[in-house]
């Protein structure tokens, strides 16, 4: 039986579109349909408008293939500025708020022919405030934040790519609890103008598909990188690294690791247990700092000029920040550059890392997003990172696994990632 044309992959409609076996217009309003029909429970989206995104697919359907992306529908985090849709970050502050133009990544996506379908919710300021998205898997469940809308909205069958932002955990943690690859590339390497800061020195921009190869496929717009389909590479040497944050991880996350270590050595794959150095401990403790630091000063003007409008758990951390010493920032920022030199070093044995992205499945109940520890950790060393949607916990929700890799070998990575993805999914 043929596939919805909403849970299409961006791949498999491009080719239909190319091919003209299918409209842009058809699978936008096939995506469209989806989010009527749905959203009333999920929240996925901050603000979306169907005409204007019908008519971007026809003007799609009317001319010459722009890109790799033509016809095929995106959304946009609310954190990242559209000239065409409102960018209000979450926050009342910014209700109504209208850029004047794109930010780069959406006018690199526009170029490559995408339709921007809409803005997904996103927590306040891409912080640590809860939002009324649910899990699509199940209601009574956190999607994750602070990327929550893009997660859902994909994992949902609302659109096939949907991007994020990732400061702490933003974008691998919801693709985890919803059930979809999620991809942090490395820290500097797809231009973030146009994008509201939360922390300057570790803010990356992401994206959830529904397939690697869509993974893969928007990397190559966004770098210049080829766009052709993923070809595995073999064989691997992988590092299997549980970190300093072992003790943190439930019951289904502890049998992910177990189940990919074991699968992958039958298969033939090269697997060792490693241990990042002692001092590595310390990261979270010094990401909490340029986090909360950078954060205040990101935010001084609504800080100064409106706070009363500022939830809760973002003014703990803006509180935090403003009581920080500069000292204190200092040798955060000092300590982060000296470790990534490390584990450039480190790493250099291995072709990929696998450990654990989540501590488990998505908490219950709306109030708390999750803990962003097991990919925080990454985040602030700065190298690419796959989430995979390997397994299943004890409530049938899920549970992935994260694959690291070198600084700026993000398209090794992906490679890399595709061969294990394929030989955890043949064993299933």
């Amino acid at each position: 039986m043929p596939k919805a044309l909403n849970q299409l992959t961006a791949r498999e409609a491009a080719v239909l579109i190319h091919e003209k076996k299918i409209r842009s217009q058809d699978l936008v309003k096939a995506c469209l349909a989806r989010i009527a029909e749905r959203d009333d429970v999920v929240h996925a989206w901050a603000g979306i408008s169907p005409a204007l995104a019908i008519e971007q697919a026809h003007l799609r359907d009317g001319e010459a293939p722009r890109g790799p992306l033509h016809g095929i529908p995106i959304a946009i985090k609310d954190v990242i500025d559209t000239c065409d849709q409102p960018t209000e970050m979450g926050s009342a502050i910014y209700a109504g708020h209208q850029p004047r133009v794109d930010a780069a990544i959406v006018a690199q996506l526009r170029s490559a022919g995408a339709v921007i379908l809409g803005k997904t919710v996103t927590a306040e300021f891409a912080g640590m405030a809860p939002t009324m998205t649910v899990n699509p898997h199940n209601p009574a469940h956190t999607p994750g934040g602070s990327s929550s809308g893009s997660a859902a909205a994909v994992a949902d069958g609302m659109v096939p790519i949907a991007f994020g932002t990732q400061t702490g955990g933003s974008v691998l943690r919801p693709a985890s609890y919803c059930g979809v690859f999620g991809y942090k590339p490395t820290y500097g390497r797809i231009n973030r103008a146009g994008l509201k800061f939360a922390a300057d020195s570790i803010d990356t921009l992401g994206w959830m598909a529904r397939s690697l190869d869509d993974i893969a496929l928007v990397d190559g717009v966004l770098s210049g990188n080829s766009t052709a389909p993923l070809a595995p590479s073999l064989p691997l040497r992988i590092g299997l690294c549980r970190t300093f944050l072992w003790d943190k991880a439930l019951p289904e996350t502890r049998e992910a690791i177990a189940q990919a270590d074991a699968e992958l050595q039958q298969a033939g794959f090269i697997v060792e247990a490693v241990e990042l150095p002692a001092d590595f401990a310390a990261i979270t403790r010094f990401r909490q700092h340029i986090n909360d630091y950078e954060r205040v000063h990101g935010l001084a003007h609504e800080w100064a000029h409106h706070r009363a409008q500022i939830s809760p758990e973002l003014s703990e951390s803006l509180r935090r920040g403003d009581a920080l010493a500069e000292s204190d920032y200092i040798a955060a920022l000092r300590f982060s550059d000296q470790a990534r030199v490390r584990l450039d070093q480190w790493m250099q044995p291995y072709d990929v890392l696998i450990t654990p992205c989540v501590n488990g499945e998505a908490p219950e109940g709306l109030a708390y997003a999750g803990d962003p520890s097991f990919q925080a950790l990454w985040t602030l060393l700065h190298v690419p990172v796959v989430g995979l949607p390997t397994h299943r916990g004890p409530k049938g929700l899920p549970v992935s696994i994260q694959i690291v890799g070198r600084r700026y070998g993000d398209a090794r990575l992906l490679q890399n990632a595709l061969a294990i993805w394929n030989t955890l999914k043949a064993s299933t």
